[in-house]
């Protein structure tokens, strides 16, 4: 099928008549193009397995619906080759554009090229790139800012007093190096971090880093970890380990993580909710290929949250 003109999809976008429908890739219509006269179709790569990476695929697959939107969806397991193999693929099946939460920015720039070069715009979830021009647009998460306000926790809750820190960071590049660099940048003089580690967002390395983290610091006071997945390995390690004092703070949100701010087995989190971002990228997706008045970056709200305010986390993930 030959590609459709920058007016064509225009035409396309408003007609959209289709039903929106997730495929996951290798799965349903293997014709090797997503597009057609009467719909918009978006390629969606994900970049994980995490509980994030879930309910973000689901808000995106159900948001598409009520855009009258197809989705195909590939999933890059944290490997940065692998999501380069998936935007190809994307590319070949001709969509409308492409929605990417990205394994590392830095080695998104040469697929960027690539799908600028066939025409096909890219739209960032939860990081943006340094030059916006290159990209349709962005659903960035502050997440120097996420990071930050755990620190600013860790800060008042010390009081002052000399503290040691440890770090159980996730994967190298993109979102956990943005979380680690603002808690570590927003920490007071008197918290050391001690430790940092990445437990590559799987909660049995999480653990295991764990482990090691509390052996060789007994004395340890403080520990942020990346994702609330990863925490509650996290927690049974220490707890296991008879260093139930430890207080943790961590990143996202969702059902299980505030049941464990509310029953103590983390001190805070900062919600930044998947679903918000997924109905926020399939949005203005839409609404930037039809040329509508539309913040080409939309900044995802972040929420502190503790005991004192559990009410006000946003939902995290669609029902």
């Amino acid at each position: 099928m030959r590609r459709l003109s920058a007016r064509s999809r225009t035409i396309a976008l408003c007609a959209a008549v289709a039903t929106g429908s997730l495929v996951l890739s290798g799965c349903g219509n293997d014709s090797g193009s997503g597009s057609s006269s009467d719909a918009v179709t978006l390629g969606f790569v994900n970049g994980g397995d995490t509980s994030f990476h879930t309910c973000l695929q689901k808000a995106i697959e159900q948001t598409a619906k009520t855009e009258d939107a197809k989705v195909y969806a590939a999933n890059s397991h944290q490997n940065a080759a692998t999501e380069t193999s998936n935007i190809e693929d994307m590319i070949s099946r001709n969509v409308s554009a492409l929605i990417v939460q990205t394994v590392n920015v830095d080695s998104l720039k040469g697929d960027i090229a690539k799908a600028k070069a066939a025409g096909i715009p890219i739209y960032l979830t939860s990081v943006s790139t340094s030059d916006v021009n290159d990209i349709l647009g962005a659903a960035v998460v502050d997440l120097g800012k996420a990071g930050a306000l755990d620190a600013g926790w860790v800060a008042k809750d010390a009081g002052g007093k000399d503290v040691k820190v440890g770090i159980v960071a996730g994967a190298p590049g993109a979102a956990s190096d943005y979380l680690v660099n603002g808690f570590k940048g927003a920490l007071p003089a008197t918290a050391k971090v001690v430790a940092n580690q990445p437990g590559m967002f799987n909660p049995a390395k999480a653990a295991d880093v764990a482990q090691n983290m509390i052996q060789a610091h007994p004395d340890l006071d403080y520990a942020f970890v990346a994702n609330e997945e990863m925490a509650s390995a996290v927690r049974k390690a220490f707890d296991a380990a008879g260093h139930k004092d430890v207080k943790i703070v961590t990143v996202n949100g969702t059902d299980e993580g505030l049941a464990a701010v509310k029953s103590g087995d983390f001190s805070a989190t900062v919600a930044n909710s998947a679903k918000t971002i997924g109905d926020t990228a399939v949005k203005n997706t839409v609404g930037l290929l039809g040329k509508k008045k539309v913040d080409k970056i939309a900044n995802i709200p972040l929420v502190l949250v503790t005991k004192d305010n559990l009410s006000e986390a946003p939902q995290y993930c669609p029902k």
